[in-house]
């Protein structure tokens, strides 16, 4: 990527410009990061298995009509994806009481909600990404009322989809955090799933025994991050071997 102009840095992938106009090319980094940035470390091979995890996801979202930035796979740590406006907020999809959700309701880690629960966040690391409402994000023009039905829309069928697919793999989806932009084709513009998906985004636990396969691993000092996102790699179907470990990377399906 040294031939190509970097476009934006950010703490786990890099995006430099596309090969044609109006695309990007994304770069997934072995970098680990929590609590804001303060906690860091660079994990062998998980760049390469988050680009492959996602660039499937995305796949799979394609082909039920969830639009989205991704287009192909160039590389083990590359895909080339469509150049969106980012709308300035993280969309966070609850189907089980976890992480700070759990510590804010004072719910026990683990408990089922009643329904899914859909919260927005300002991206935005000063702030440390404050949770916002529809009217913050309407009053600063962040997005507008039809964006904002579009994407509650289109997050309720990414997670139910994904919620579908997860549990053939044995695992339960307990939350995803997504990001949407604006795609200008024309004069026209539509909003579409971008970033990507992968165990960075998401609380994935094992269906029978709970344990985490996300990047709780890695936030929680638990250890394994990356045999953690080998196994999902593997129940989807995406590795060839059982597991890959940290320090030689993974195997994947060539």
């Amino acid at each position: 990527m040294k031939t190509r102009k970097l476009v934006y840095e950010g703490k786990n992938k890099n995006l430099y410009e596309g090969p044609e106009p109006g695309t990007l090319v994304q770069y997934f980094k072995d970098d680990a990061t929590a609590q804001q940035g303060r906690k860091k470390a660079v994990l062998e091979g998980k760049g390469v298995l988050n680009n492959r995890i996602s660039e499937f996801l995305m796949s799979r979202l394609t082909e039920i009509g969830v639009p989205n930035h991704f287009m192909r796979r160039l590389n083990m740590r590359e895909q080339l994806v469509r150049e969106v406006e980012i709308i300035p907020l993280e969309v966070v999809v609850r189907n089980v009481a976890a992480g700070s959700f759990a510590t804010r309701f004072e719910m026990e880690e683990g408990a089922v909600l009643p329904r899914s629960i859909i919260e927005f966040y300002l991206k935005n690391d000063k702030l440390q990404n404050p949770m916002v409402t529809e009217e913050h994000i309407t009053a600063f023009n962040w997005a507008s009322p039809h964006e904002i039905d579009e994407i509650v829309a289109l997050a309720i069928r990414i997670n139910d989809f994904l919620s579908g697919l997860f549990l053939g793999a044995g695992i339960k989806l307990v939350d995803i955090k997504i990001e949407f932009g604006r795609l200008w084709e024309n004069d026209m513009m539509r909003v579409i799933l971008a970033d990507e998906i992968s165990p960075d985004s998401m609380r994935l636990w094992d269906l029978r025994t709970s344990e985490k396969l996300d990047k709780d691993r890695f936030r929680r000092d638990l250890g394994g991050v990356t045999e953690a996102y080998s196994e999902v790699a593997r129940r989807l179907g995406i590795l060839n071997e059982p597991q890959a470990t940290e320090r030689k990377g993974p195997v994947l399906v060539k």
